[in-house]
């Protein structure tokens, strides 16, 4: 059912979740993790935080409906994104870790969908002035990092060792300049999408640019060698079911 606001996104998100527990499907990783920055962004909105509000919450709704319906032709065996085909196909196997799995939904939500959304909410002229609020969303983010982190560490004990050499710092130092280039190179998409002139320029360049996020989707899943068996031994030790690591980044925020 397509949404018109961001509480139906939330309750979409919501539903995903819950069936993503029951079915003990990795999907839901994202899903929790999209859920839990969906209610951040909703509360910002109600504070008055963005300087158009209500253009936040079209672009919030146009953002995830890129999302959504995407999940919706996957699990209707219908043909979507590659970036997306990719991400989820991933859910299909063992040995990912859950951070994989985040990195995926994101590299193809923000690599891909952002940028598009943004474009499509304030087109032609009318682009720059949505950038300031654009930004405003990777503080959204980065605020957390802490949050996110912590449930991720709680279902992997050699988080203690980290801990102790004292990185948590430069973690979200790391995570925040990694956001702040995934933020730039998505509104650089939002610049050339709107750019295209003409719907076959325009859906021409969401091909290609789908292709290239989708490449760099494979790059994150199947990485250099050395960097391969360090996350494969860190997979033995990541334990708990698919649906309590969802339980886990499942977080009501409202």
């Amino acid at each position: 059912m397509p949404v018109t606001t961001i509480v139906e996104v939330i309750d979409q998100l919501t539903n995903i979740v819950a069936r993503a527990e029951a079915e003990n499907n990795r999907a839901g990783y994202f899903a929790a993790l999209y859920k839990k920055v969906t209610i951040a962004v909703f509360n910002k909105i109600k504070a008055g935080y963005f300087d158009d509000n209500d253009r936040m919450e079209k672009l919030d709704v146009v953002f995830a409906s890129r999302y959504l319906d995407a999940y919706q032709d996957y699990d209707q065996h219908k043909k979507c994104s590659a970036c997306w085909q990719f991400a989820f196909d991933a859910g299909n196997t063992w040995q990912p870790m859950v951070m994989h799995h985040l990195l995926l939904g994101m590299n193809a939500h923000i690599g891909l969908d952002l940028g598009i959304a943004a474009a499509t909410v304030s087109p032609g002229g009318a682009i720059e002035n949505i950038h300031n609020d654009f930004n405003k969303i990777n503080t959204v983010l980065y605020d957390l990092i802490n949050e996110v982190k912590a449930s991720l560490f709680s279902m992997w004990p050699l988080s203690k060792l980290i801990s102790k050499l004292n990185m948590g710092k430069f973690e979200n130092d790391l995570a925040g300049f990694s956001m702040n280039i995934a933020r730039d190179a998505a509104w650089q998409v939002a610049l050339d999408y709107n750019a295209a002139s003409g719907i076959a320029a325009k859906e021409n360049y969401i091909m290609a640019r789908d292709k290239g996020v989708a490449d760099f989707s494979s790059q994150i899943l199947h990485p250099g060698a050395g960097v391969k068996t360090l996350a494969a031994i860190f997979r033995l030790f990541e334990f708990g079911t698919v649906a309590d690591k969802i339980k886990k980044l499942d977080v009501n925020l409202l």
